[in-house]
């Protein structure tokens, strides 16, 4: 007995806690066949695959409830327009139109060129690709273009020499336009002619008419954008370049196919440091200040 103290009494009160714990005996561990794993894992993966719900895609753009929202007649609009732009040249910022459209996402889109009755843009540099002794080519020039040849303009465009910020070809000298193989150089740039996009064209003078003044528009998810005068344009001159811009947009949804409907949802006006105003359609409402001193900067 006194043995067996004297064993026990070298070790502490923690060496024979630890020593009369039940040792854990590691789990027995079952090697299974590779093709059991492989179906349990499989089968994991059907169960997840049923219970998460795909979500269906939207057809169409988001559009919110105009009921709820404040919107301006035009004088208004301008008004408050020409408070952010307050010390600004009045040729510096621009009114931009922007047309909401009620349509498909997958659709055809609108895109056209318009000349406003009072241009936004004149300072347009124009180049025409035809035969340098031809009538067009006086045509060309005596409408405002810039630029007007064949083998002189083949030769600047391929030495970098891009002078010009549209670019228009006469029927007659497409095949050499493509002979001259300047796809590479302009396309990207979206300076090529082509018969798509109307730059190939065989009356030259009244193509370079339009364009000189003209505006571009082109729908992106949905919306139509376009500037529509600058910032000293006076009310009536702006309701009369809203309204032949709104007339000929609607004109281009028309045409684009009988099956597919592009409404009109929301008409938008902002600046090019102001943020957007919903129109109402109306000129002026009986609060708007008289047209008189939105006439004058």
């Amino acid at each position: 007995m006194s043995n067996i103290r004297s064993l026990f009494g070298c070790w502490s009160k923690s060496c024979l806690a630890i020593a009369s714990r039940p040792q854990c005996r590691s789990p027995l561990r079952v090697a299974f066949p590779l093709h059991f794993t492989r179906n349990a894992s499989q089968a994991q993966g059907r169960q997840k695959k049923k219970t998460t719900k795909k979500r269906k895609t939207r057809s169409n753009f988001i559009q919110h409830d105009l009921k709820q929202a404040e919107q301006f007649s035009l004088c208004d609009a301008m008004r408050y327009i020409r408070a952010f732009e307050v010390g600004r040249p009045p040729t510096s910022s621009k009114y931009e139109m922007h047309v909401n459209f009620r349509t498909l996402k997958n659709g055809p889109t609108v895109r056209n060129r318009l000349r406003l009755p009072h241009p936004v843009k004149t300072d347009l540099r124009i180049c025409v690709i035809c035969d340098p002794d031809s009538k067009h080519a006086e045509a060309a020039k005596q409408n405002g273009a810039v630029l007007v040849g064949e083998d002189t303009v083949f030769d600047a465009v391929k030495a970098g020499r891009i002078e010009f910020d549209r670019c228009l070809c006469h029927v007659d000298s497409q095949a050499k336009l493509n002979k001259a193989g300047l796809g590479r150089i302009l396309g990207p740039r979206g300076l090529l002619p082509s018969a798509k996009m109307g730059t190939v064209v065989r009356d030259v003078g009244s193509s370079v008419r339009d364009l000189v003044g003209g505006s571009e528009y082109r729908e992106r998810m949905g919306v139509v954008r376009m500037a529509v005068g600058q910032l000293g344009f006076t009310p009536e001159e702006m309701q009369r370049n809203i309204k032949a811009f709104l007339e000929n947009v609607k004109k281009d949804a028309a045409q684009l196919s009988d099956k597919i409907s592009k409404d009109v949802h929301e008409v938008v006006l902002s600046s090019t440091n102001s943020p957007g105003f919903s129109l109402n359609g109306q000129f002026r409402s009986p609060t708007s200040i008289p047209t008189t001193e939105l006439s004058t900067l």
